[in-house]
């Protein structure tokens, strides 16, 4: 493995977890979200990574599959005044949990950090292979 492979495995990483991050940010804004386009709360979004290896086309590293809706039903709470309430008094809310999306997201940064630090470790390894042909 080359050091342009080594960057691209990096540039990868750092492009999927910018795009986690980007799912953490949208599940956060709308943790209170109890009306959509299609109805309904707000369901939770999870990015799901996918391994990228073609040794024929020279690729390599972790792309997004998909960005999916979490499955979890909605949580039921107790709001008799809110707009969305049931006969019970009961509103639907987003399956948004806020300290799940703090770990996702402080997990997501750490991620994008080592992939920052590999990258810039590759960059130095090639400019000092360059001054040693000097």
């Amino acid at each position: 493995m080359g050091d342009f492979s080594a960057i691209d495995i990096s540039a990868s990483g750092l492009s999927a977890q910018r795009k986690r991050l980007d799912a953490v940010a949208e599940n956060i804004a709308n943790a209170e979200t109890t009306r959509t386009e299609r109805g309904g709360p707000y369901r939770r979004k999870q990015v799901v990574f996918e391994e990228m290896a073609s040794r024929e086309l020279g690729q390599q590293g972790v792309t997004v599959r998909e960005v999916s809706e979490d499955a979890r039903p909605p949580r039921m709470v107790y709001r008799p005044g809110h707009p969305d309430a049931d006969a019970n008094g009961y509103v639907a809310m987003p399956n948004v949990s806020l300290v799940e999306e703090m770990v996702d997201m402080i997990s997501a940064t750490r991620s994008y950090e080592a992939n920052a630090t590999a990258l810039n470790a590759t960059k130095a390894m090639a400019r000092k292979a360059l001054e040693l042909g000097k």
